[in-house]
């Protein structure tokens, strides 16, 4: 397993409640960046986890993930030097679209790194277009 090195970005992934980080970028997460089974909020390892699923695997509703995201974004804003690469959480095997969860991340600071279909909703949302 490779050892991530202080200069990489912490990899910001959905997760679930029950923290079975089991498919998709938790999986990952868990085997490449130190992410703990059993723990599905929150910083660990070399990752952070944002739920969009409860403990037995029911999508969250859309309130109840703005308010982990919103914890997320002043998690980031009290750390400035710290990187964060976010994966389009909430879009895989949580079944919203980038349209419902990329405006919970407008405003996020400049450490946080969107996915590239996130910034392309928040650009298209932009006055002016």
């Amino acid at each position: 397993m490779p050892v991530p090195t202080s200069t990489d970005p912490i990899f910001v992934f959905g997760s679930n409640l029950a923290g079975r980080h089991g498919k998709g970028a938790a999986l990952w997460a868990r085997q490449h960046r130190g992410a703990i089974y059993g723990r599905g909020v929150g910083p660990q390892g070399q990752a952070y986890a944002i739920p969009t699923k409860d403990r037995q695997l029911g999508v969250l509703p859309l309130d109840v993930i703005r308010a982990h995201v919103e914890a997320f974004l002043d998690y980031t804003r009290r750390r400035p030097g710290l990187g964060f690469q976010l994966t389009p959480i909430g879009c895989g095997l949580a079944g919203y679209s980038p349209e419902q969860i990329a405006p919970m991340f407008e405003g996020a600071p400049p450490n946080v790194a969107l996915p590239d279909v996130f910034r392309a909703v928040l650009a298209s949302r932009s006055p002016g277009r």
